[in-house]
């Protein structure tokens, strides 16, 4: 009764804490694109929720937890309004998209692998969904402002959240206690990306043909 107490606590604020750093993320792109206030708050709820709501309507949680419970919208509205009037303060912070972007990644990832877990999913199949839950977000946040999504083009985006869910999946196989699971691919998700941004580790790529072998 304790581990299930403490894991549903650290789920739910895994949850919360991965709103609000992800609406910072799109509330910061919303920024630079000089979206006004409503905008920016759109693209924050859009960029914290998106990956949730996915989650939520693939398991059968209906109505998903990101419009049926107000903590979430609050979270992504303080979110957005802390960055509309404080923007230059989380400029400060190197690449403040970025690291945003991979702490929502990671924290989305093993919530949302944990919580396909207890919906009765195989754990092959709850690592695939708590991975779209990590990308979820960033790939609606991209879209609205007209760029390609992080997940097609960065540096160990959706690999990074594979393997912070399959570190959850492979905890629960084993019968080991969720909550220290959940942080630990929570913290191996994150510094993936994060190393993956600082040392540009990426996939293979296909290599195209120069200009003048096509012509």
């Amino acid at each position: 009764m304790d581990d299930i107490l403490t894991a549903g606590t650290v789920l739910a604020a895994l949850d919360l804490i991965g709103t609000f750093v992800f609406a910072l993320s799109g509330a910061v792109v919303a920024v630079r694109r000089g979206l006004d206030l409503f905008g920016v708050l759109v693209l924050s709820f859009a960029a914290a929720s998106a990956g949730g709501i996915l989650r939520d309507l693939l398991i059968g949680a209906v109505p998903p937890a990101a419009i049926s419970q107000p903590r979430y919208v609050l979270t992504a509205c303080v979110a957005g309004v802390f960055t509309f009037y404080r923007h230059a303060l989380i400029e400060r912070f190197r690449n403040p998209v970025q690291v945003s972007d991979a702490a929502g990644l990671a924290l989305f990832a093993v919530s949302g692998a944990q919580k396909a877990l207890g919906a009765g999913l195989e754990p092959a199949m709850a690592a695939l969904l708590g991975m779209l839950t990590g990308i979820g977000g960033g790939i609606l946040r991209d879209v609205l402002v007209a760029q390609v999504p992080a997940v097609l083009k960065a540096d160990l985006y959706a690999v990074a959240a594979l393997a912070g869910a399959g570190v959850v999946v492979t905890a629960h196989a084993l019968d080991l206690p969720a909550a220290p699971s959940m942080l630990a691919g929570a913290a191996l998700c994150f510094g993936l990306r994060v190393m993956a941004i600082r040392h540009g580790w990426q996939l293979p790529v296909p290599r195209l043909p120069d200009r003048e072998d096509r012509s």
